[in-house]
């Protein structure tokens, strides 16, 4: 760790921390994590081919597939089709 002038490194950094748990195994911590950041670790099974697509997808617009793929879920969830964010992205486009 670089020296720093953060009271928190002073105070902390001649600690050990290798034994440290993760926040993730500490399920409050992890709580708390969640609720701050408005989001929420989840496991879900996706077929192969959409999370393929995705991770193309934002290897070519060098983007974030998870961000991708909670883009598309909101869409859905607004109500949105594909036709309907393709006519939207096209009218932004052509009115530059």
């Amino acid at each position: 760790m670089k020296n720093n002038t953060d009271n928190l490194y002073d105070q902390y950094k001649d600690h050990d921390f290798k034994q440290a748990k993760s926040v993730a195994e500490i399920p409050a911590l992890a709580q708390l994590q969640s609720e701050a950041s408005g989001k929420s670790r989840i496991t879900i099974r996706v077929d192969n081919e959409i999370i393929n697509t995705f991770k193309a997808k934002a290897a070519m617009n060098n983007g974030n597939y998870q961000t991708m793929i909670n883009d598309a879920l909101k869409q859905f969830l607004q109500g949105e089709t594909l036709a309907e964010v393709v006519k939207k992205t096209i009218k932004q486009e052509l009115a530059r």
